[in-house]
């Protein structure tokens, strides 16, 4: 009986823990549903702005920066990329 009414105690926490972790994780999608806005006009500003620069520093000899400059506006361009990817599929149905 000895064993048995702490094993039942042990049983009873990590039940309640359970049922807690649950309420939790059901109060989560909620929290993660929220939109967000991205303005790919804006996006794309930034990119022409960004190969301006670029060449700009090219120009003046600065090849390093030019490099960096360009590598900034690609990862902004494949982010675009994917944005505009992720809302056609958004559509599809399976």
């Amino acid at each position: 009986m000895r064993r048995r009414i702490p094993a039942l105690v042990l049983t009873a926490a990590l039940a309640g823990g359970a049922v807690a972790t649950l309420a939790q994780v059901a109060t989560a999608p909620a929290a993660a549903a929220a939109s967000i806005t991205v303005n790919i006009n804006q996006l794309r500003q930034q990119v022409a702005d960004l190969r301006q620069k670029a060449a700009t520093l090219d120009h003046y000899g600065a090849r390093a920066e030019a490099r960096k400059a360009r590598a900034q506006a690609d990862a902004i361009q494949r982010r675009i990329d994917q944005l505009e990817k992720s809302e056609r599929e958004a559509g599809r149905r399976f």
